[in-house]
């Protein structure tokens, strides 16, 4: 083989190499981050995984909103109209936050299939629903 030949072939296996632990490394960077939105129909039929950080979305069930006496530690659950998911969040809720009200909570569900929420989002004003929960989500009249 000539010597420029084979010097080519080693730049591009090399430059090859190289991409292929880039884009390696850049999958395994962005799985960690990847949140999935999930209704909670979904999650009681099993579809979430159990082991990721997910997003859940849809409209707080009335009368289930619990706080607790000594911590921050509030449970509640999310509807979809077809199915309800518990939630626990360690927290200060946000101001919008209430009953009968679009919610959405990002966190990872444990072996109970409760969802640990490590955030909490409510809609921001009285028209706004947000686009997740509006896709999935029946509006609830007596939630």
């Amino acid at each position: 083989m000539h010597p420029a030949r084979k010097q080519r072939l080693q730049i591009v296996l090399f430059v090859m190499v190289f991409a292929a632990v880039a884009i390696g490394l850049l999958v395994f960077a962005l799985r960690e981050n990847l949140n999935l939105f999930f209704p909670p129909a979904d999650i009681v039929a099993g579809k979430a995984p159990a082991d990721q950080q997910i997003r859940v979305g849809g409209y707080v069930v009335k009368n289930s909103v619990h706080r607790s006496s000594e911590d921050l530690t509030v449970t509640f659950r999310l509807t979809d109209g077809q199915a309800e998911v518990a939630v626990r969040y360690k927290g200060i809720l946000p101001d919008l936050f209430t009953e009968g009200e679009a919610a959405i909570a990002k966190g990872r569900l444990n072996d109970d299939r409760i969802l640990e929420a490590v955030e909490v989002l409510a809609k921001h004003d009285e028209n706004y629903t947000p686009p997740e929960v509006s896709d999935t989500a029946i509006k609830p009249h007596d939630y």
